[in-house]
């Protein structure tokens, strides 16, 4: 603290860095007076003083100035609250977490609490194996940690990127908590995670995938939900290459019970053909999975699905302009005998199905003679959708298209 006669001349000379300079002191010395009694013996002791900070911390005061907050909290708080997450008392450390959230609102700077609080988090999330429970022993609180990890991500955006060693250690193990609560958590922040640090996250966005796609048939279905949206993120700020490893979950996902899976199956494939960086190398892969939701049993899902193709289609025929130009000016006509309840598909969603259905064929007409019934089944009205995006271009296909449709008519 400096000395009064400087404290003077700087409130002379500068009112409010006086003002600041006040306000810290008194805080420092409130702190002071309440921090020695973490380290008392009892239980009850260390939680009466944890109360008290948090009634320092909440209530209008010195505390209210994030600027005068800031020196005191990464002084004098932050490292006692850190010590406070192994507490033996499970109130103890809830107290601790929720202080913590408290300081990172409160201080100018949150992100220079970043080296000390991100692998305080990962000491208590992650065990020494991911497979291993993890040492907070508490739902609750392991829900409570995810949180605070999330409000850091929030607060302190990409100055995550030199901390992110630590933060998807912790994010691997929670993502497989056996409560349901922390993995949707772990969900959420694993996505804004990859948006805020987007520069950095490619070179460890692998490390995630594991874990989501053992989490994605999890028996919740807002944690499938969850899951399905997190790893639209992780790969779409991420490494692209991921979309191999996540394509065959994504379609059994399409057989899910629950139309809201569904639905965030067709949001994400949909997204990722707008915007995905490589997408133009994943269209063969990535159409099917999108088409199959214009067959949908839930009409909002059709819509979604019918909404995203189109803008798919408009998009990457204003991308390719030059190519098409020809027939764009010269559009051709609709052929003869175009089933009448059908609405044709715009150029660009008609041209990517006919650019790209050499390489969807084969397996599609493989998926028709599948032993699972429901394959069967969804290959099978998949066909046709593909058939009237191809129009005519479809007749040096016919050779394997008949063959498929005589074998699948002796189901």
């Amino acid at each position: 603290m400096a000395a009064p006669g400087v404290a003077e001349a700087v409130a002379a000379s500068h009112p409010a860095e006086g003002a600041e300079m006040a306000e810290a002191a008194e805080l420092s010395r409130a702190l002071s007076r309440l921090l020695p009694g973490l380290e008392a013996d009892s239980k009850p002791g260390r939680r009466r003083t944890l109360e008290a900070l948090r009634r320092a911390l909440e209530e209008p005061g010195p505390a209210a100035d994030p600027t005068a907050f800031q020196g005191p909290w990464a002084r004098l708080l932050l490292p006692r609250l850190l010590r406070c997450l192994s507490d033996p008392a499970e109130g103890c450390r809830a107290l601790a977490v929720h202080l913590l959230g408290l300081g990172l609102r409160r201080a100018a700077r949150p992100r220079d609490a970043l080296p000390r609080l991100l692998p305080a988090l990962a000491a208590r999330l992650a065990g020494p194996e991911p497979a291993r429970r993890p040492p907070e022993a508490c739902e609750e609180l392991r829900l409570a940690l995810v949180q605070l990890l999330g409000l850091a991500v929030d607060l302190c955006g990409a100055a995550l990127a030199p901390h992110l060693d630590d933060a998807l250690r912790a994010l691997r193990c929670s993502l497989l908590d056996p409560f349901a609560a922390v993995r949707r958590e772990s969900c959420s922040c694993a996505a804004a995670l990859a948006q805020a640090t987007p520069d950095h996250f490619h070179m460890q966005s692998e490390s995630l995938i594991g874990p989501l796609m053992q989490t994605i048939s999890h028996q919740h279905w807002k944690v499938r939900v969850a899951t399905v949206e997190a790893t639209g993120a992780v790969i779409q700020f991420g490494n692209g290459k991921s979309v191999d490893d996540v394509l065959s979950h994504f379609a059994q996902r399409l057989f899910d019970d629950v139309p809201q899976v569904r639905r965030a199956v067709a949001s994400v494939v949909g997204g990722w053909l707008l915007r995905l960086r490589d997408r133009y190398s994943f269209f063969h892969k990535l159409i099917p999975l999108l088409l199959s939701s214009l067959n949908d049993e839930v009409p909002e899902v059709r819509q979604l699905a019918v909404s995203l193709w189109e803008d798919v289609g408009l998009q990457w025929q204003k991308e390719n302009e030059e190519d098409l130009k020809d027939k764009l000016d010269f559009a051709p006509p609709t052929p003869p005998h175009y089933p009448p309840h059908e609405h044709r598909p715009v150029l660009g969603c008609r041209e990517l199905v006919f650019r790209n259905l050499s390489k969807i064929l084969p397996a599609l007409c493989h998926d028709i003679t599948d032993w699972v019934v429901g394959t069967r089944v969804k290959s099978a009205q998949l066909l046709p959708v593909l058939l009237l995006h191809a129009e005519d271009h479809a007749t040096q296909h016919l050779e394997i298209v008949l063959r498929t449709l005589f074998q699948a008519c002796t189901d």
